[in-house]
């Protein structure tokens, strides 16, 4: 997992549907951003042949999004869930 995320990202796999891509999730009243399973699903099959045989270098590219754009909807959660917890808390 990268440590130093960015605020903004440079750009999406190009596989990324551009409807349906992330849902949201209420968990505990707090909204989670999740990928889709059609996104899941594209990342399982990407997974799965970089373990059968290599990846050529345009799906390494498009694991290496996927992975960064988990890394920054992980990272939004965490800022989420955080201020909720902040938002919550009695003095």
């Amino acid at each position: 997992m990268t440590t130093n995320l960015p605020m903004k990202l440079s750009h999406l796999p190009n596989s990324l549907p551009l409807d349906g891509a992330v849902r949201i999730e209420l968990v505990e009243g707090v909204p989670i951003f999740r990928a889709s399973s059609l996104v899941q699903g594209r990342i399982e099959a990407l997974l799965i042949k970089q373990k059968e045989s290599a990846l050529t270098s345009e799906e390494e590219k498009e694991l290496d999004e996927y992975e960064e754009l988990d890394d920054y909807l992980s990272f939004m959660n965490r800022m989420i869930r955080n201020s909720s917890l902040i938002q919550n808390f009695k003095f």
